[in-house]
C-alpha cells in the first residue's frame, strides 16, 4: 500500500465510512447500507461538521478511503476542569488491516486531542472486539472502566 494521508472527512467519504462500519457482526445490525445512503447519514454528517469540538478524519490511499476515526473533545468540570478526548467509531478497510493504518489513525487522534488540551483519551470497545482490545492495549491503552449502554 502506497503512503495514507489522514484528511478531514468530506461529505463524499460519507458511504465508504458507512461501509466500513457496517463491516462486520456488530455494524451490520447497526448500519443500512443502501444506494442512495439514508438521508440520516448525511444529516449526521452535517451536524458533526458543524461541531468544533468533534472531529471526522479518514485515511486514504491512492484516492481511496481505508479508514475512518471520530474524535470528540469534551469539556468536564472532573479532573481539575479538564477536558477529555473520546475516540468514536475506528475503522479500517477489511482489506487493509495489520498495515499500521490504525496506528496512524489513533496517533493522529492522540496528538490532536493534547493539542486541544484534553489530559486523556479514551474510547469504547465492544467486549467481543478481542482484536481490537490488543490492538489499543499495544498502543497504551489501559482497560480502566466498565462501559454501559442504554439503546433506544
Amino acid at each position: 500500500m502506497s503512503t495514507v494521508s489522514i484528511r478531514g472527512a468530506r461529505r463524499d467519504d460519507v458511504p465508504a465510512i458507512v461501509a466500513m462500519l457496517a463491516d462486520d457482526h456488530l455494524g451490520r445490525a447497526r448500519e443500512r447500507v443502501e444506494d442512495p445512503l439514508p438521508a440520516a447519514y448525511y444529516d449526521a454528517f452535517a451536524r458533526i461538521e458543524r461541531d468544533p469540538n468533534l472531529a471526522l478524519v479518514v485515511a486514504e490511499s491512492e484516492g481511496r478511503v481505508v479508514g475512518c476515526l471520530q474524535l470528540a473533545i469534551l469539556p468536564g468540570i472532573s479532573s481539575q476542569g479538564g477536558s477529555r478526548g473520546l475516540l468514536e467509531d475506528v475503522r479500517v478497510a477489511t482489506d487493509c488491516r495489520s498495515r499500521g493504518i490504525g496506528e496512524q489513525l489513533v496517533q493522529w487522534a492522540v496528538a490532536e486531542a493534547k493539542a486541544r488540551g484534553c489530559n486523556l483519551v479514551e474510547l469504547l470497545t465492544h467486549h467481543t472486539r478481542t482484536d481490537a482490545q490488543r490492538f489499543y492495549k499495544r498502543l497504551g491503552f489501559t482497560a480502566s472502566h466498565v462501559g454501559m449502554t442504554v439503546r433506544f
